[in-house]
């Protein structure tokens, strides 16, 4: 778990607040011989997650490039950083060292516009300690509601460098908890394509056509069986 260590709402805005570039994706390394070399093998590729909730999204589109998805409950090693892409390649690369084997992982974000971008990287922590409630209180007074989530994900093999990939989905912040499927801040977020329904008030297929996670997966393994 990322450590925050001066976790009030009043004081995030100016330490948390960042823009957030939407790239259709984009490599933690550069090298094209490389990356031919991460291509190379297409069995098995373990999923470093231990939120069920996650890997059941991923797993549905790993299914679809014909991908053998599998979980592995292996806690991440994360560095505190403002940058997702820091976060999830330092992060796959200790894992992929640990378990030796082709994994993948990801890493998210809810950025609330009014907030600065909080909680942003911080969105598993803040989550734990003051929930969808604190978000909604802290937009009590607020003008607008705008907010999205980012997911990156990266892919790494033993001895190569990892390669990352991006989704966007922006919407807004409800102004009371809906529904009860998903996870995280899915009841009180308003996907802005969507039909004016919470992320938990759908099942997993719909939220897949419109998530972060789901767009960042797809240009994966779109890049991994290609």
């Amino acid at each position: 778990m990322r450590k925050f260590s001066e976790l009030s709402l009043t004081g995030t805005r100016p330490l948390l607040a960042r823009k957030a570039k939407s790239r259709p994706w984009r490599r933690c390394a550069r090298s094209s011989e490389e990356g031919g070399i991460l291509k190379g093998h297409k069995t098995v590729i373990h999923f470093v997650t231990e939120n069920a909730g996650k890997y059941a999204e991923a797993v549905r589109i790993a299914t679809e490039f014909g991908v053998q998805l599998r979980q592995l409950r292996l806690r991440k090693m994360e560095i505190q950083s403002e940058d997702l892409k820091a976060i999830v390649s330092f992060a796959v690369r200790q894992a992929c060292q640990r378990a030796r084997r082709p994994v993948v992982a990801d890493d998210s974000g809810f950025f609330v516009r009014a907030l600065g971008g909080f909680p942003g990287p911080y969105s598993s922590y803040v989550y734990k300690t003051i929930g969808n409630s604190g978000i909604l209180r802290a937009l009590r007074s607020a003008g607008q509601r705008s907010a999205y989530f980012q997911s990156t994900v990266a892919f790494c093999k033993p001895s190569t460098r990892p390669v990352c990939f991006s989704g966007i989905v922006n919407g807004s912040v409800s102004h009371r908890p809906m529904g009860t499927h998903g996870f995280g801040f899915d009841p009180i977020f308003i996907p802005k394509d969507g039909d004016g329904r919470t992320f938990a008030e759908m099942g997993t297929e719909e939220k897949n056509l419109l998530s972060h996670r789901a767009k960042a997966f797809t240009k994966f393994f779109e890049w991994y069986t290609r």
